[in-house]
């Protein structure tokens, strides 16, 4: 006791009151943990959510606010310069100095009229005279007839339904009257004209009947379903099965022509790869809810001297599609395949598909990693767009530009942007002491970032090469668009028709082709043209050599 009177804690209390309070300080730090990862959960959760919704409801368009950039004054300086900057032509003669007293003022750009279009005028016309009625002619001054001084012409755009005709084969034969004694005894020597060939050998579908259901079905993504409704109104029956064989028949009928065009990309420098799930119907999986399972459609892009554009169909995303597909190539020069992080690409670069493939990766990619952790970290998201906004403002110039040029101007401005937009992302890694965490999406989008980032430089090292992989993303887009109407495929065998004839709509709209006008001629010759011309039969030599008849 003290001498104040209060009682003094004896040693065992204050060890005790000691190790109670470490006790409750490891709660604490425990409590605080559990909470930070708490909100780390809700916060990767939420933009989910958020994702989720905008995939669902949202615009597609990854476009930020411009004022948002106010906030990085340096990266504000960068991107006025690159709009203001234009490249100069190189190794280009500068041209002769114009006296002021000579410039020729620049007229005003028009704004772009929003009145209607003038009709062409290779369409069929009809005219339509409107008349006075008889009783109206007479003057109603004198009573005299009036006379017609002149007329007041408008158009309008009418349409006529399409229409179902029946093609008459009429085979006439031919007999010598003359020979009657040889006919007498061994009967008339008979000949009957040929038919030509047909992609279906008997069938009752003519060329340009299964041309307008492919393009019905691919291009303009109507289900068989649907056409047969549509026929329907001409009062004829034909079941979707029955154009389902239709179309399984067409894509065989073209199947040297699709392993051409095949052949053909693989003899490109550069080609763009992407791919997209399809559901699949699978009898195995009958007894389950929905019965299928997932199949995927690749897409190969054959470079500006190969331009093909081939789709190919696998049961799954194994790492034996593309590796089937690009077996070989590369095997004469350098080569290299744009596409993204997929990871059964990876054998291919390392070589075991037995070519020297150079990997490409797509800034697009990293980018929308970046959009979409814009809701979790605004301020860093919308720095990280500035620096590849900046890489892109250089490729509107370079565009403009030959494969050299391009390749030079990506040297000078791009390069050095890379390695100050790779130092900022480093410096924003909680490893090295910035602010964001690994696991939060800002963090998986710099990582993503910089596990890819040699492959993301690689397009500077090469005119020939692109920024990105947005042109197999688009070339994808027919298959999204038509899986949202036929649903999904029947078999794998119905997988690999539609990616036949998926190629052929695609390099139909690659090289601006009448994908009706083409396939109803080609499917007509097929049958009959010879193998060792068939390049002739390809979308762009076949726009050529119809653009270059005399008419």
């Amino acid at each position: 006791m003290t001498t104040d009177g209060t009682v003094s804690p004896t040693i065992n209390e204050l060890e005790e009151l000691r190790r109670d309070n470490q006790l409750l300080r490891a709660q604490r730090d425990q409590l605080l943990e559990s909470q930070h990862q708490s909100d780390r959960t809700i916060e990767g959760l939420q933009h989910q959510l958020q994702q989720l919704l905008r995939r669902m409801y949202g615009r597609s368009s990854e476009k930020i606010d411009p004022r948002q950039m106010a906030l990085f004054d340096k990266l504000l300086e960068q991107l006025a310069q690159a709009q203001t900057v234009t490249p100069e032509p190189l190794a280009a003669s500068p041209a002769p100095a114009t006296p002021a007293a000579e410039e020729v003022p620049v007229e005003a750009s028009r704004p772009a009229g929003h009145g209607r279009r003038r009709l062409p005028t290779d369409l069929p016309r009809e005219k339509v005279i409107h008349d006075l009625p008889e009783e109206e002619k007479p003057c109603p001054c004198c009573g005299k007839l009036r006379h017609v001084i002149g007329q007041e012409t408008s158009e309008q755009l009418g349409y006529v339904p399409a229409k179902l005709m029946v093609i008459e084969h009429v085979r006439l034969k031919y007999a010598c009257c003359a020979c009657e004694q040889s006919a007498a005894e061994s009967g008339p020597q008979i000949i009957t004209a040929e038919k030509p060939l047909s992609p279906i050998e008997k069938g009752l579908a003519a060329p340009g009947l299964l041309a307008y259901v492919i393009v019905s079905k691919y291009s303009d993504h109507l289900p068989l379903h649907r056409l047969e409704r549509i026929l329907e109104r001409h009062h004829i029956d034909i079941a979707r099965s029955t154009m389902c064989d239709w179309m399984a028949q067409c894509a065989q009928a073209l199947k040297p022509l699709y392993e051409l065009m095949i052949r053909e990309v693989l003899q490109s420098k550069v080609i763009h790869t992407d791919d997209t799930p399809v559901d699949v119907l699978d009898r195995q999986l009958a007894g389950t809810r929905g019965g299928t399972r997932t199949g995927r459609f690749w897409v190969y892009l054959g470079d500006k001297d190969h331009p093909q554009n081939v789709l190919a169909y696998t049961p799954s995303r194994s790492r034996d599609g593309p590796m089937k597909f690009l077996a070989g190539w590369g095997q004469s020069q350098r080569v290299y395949l744009q596409a993204d992080a997929f990871g059964g690409y990876d054998g291919i670069y390392r070589g075991e598909a037995g070519g020297n493939v150079t990997e490409v990766a797509c800034m697009a990619h990293a980018r929308r990693k970046f959009y979409d952790a814009r809701s979790s970290d605004a301020a860093v998201s919308t720095q990280a767009l500035a620096y590849i906004r900046l890489l892109y403002d250089v490729e509107d110039q370079a565009k403009k530009l030959s494969v050299p040029q391009r390749q030079e101007l990506r040297q000078e401005l791009a390069l050095p942007r890379l390695q100050e937009f790779k130092r900022w992302l480093e410096s924003q890694q909680a490893s090295r002491g910035g602010p964001v965490l690994p696991k939060s999406p800002m963090g998986q989008a710099i990582t993503y970032a910089l596990n890819q980032w040699d492959a993301l430089c690689v397009y500077t090292s090469d005119g020939n090469l692109a920024i990105d992989n947005n042109a197999s993303e688009n070339a994808l887009r027919r298959v999204a668009l038509g899986r949202k109407n036929w649903l999904f495929c029947g078999s794998d065998n119905g997988g690999h028709t539609a990616a036949v004839l998926f190629s052929f709509i695609a390099a139909c709209q690659r090289h601006k082709v009448n994908a009706f006008d083409y396939l109803r001629d080609v499917l007509t010759r097929i049958a009959a043209h010879p193998m060792n011309r068939l390049a002739e039969l390809l979308p762009d030599r076949w726009q050529q050599a119809r653009t270059a008849k005399p008419i």
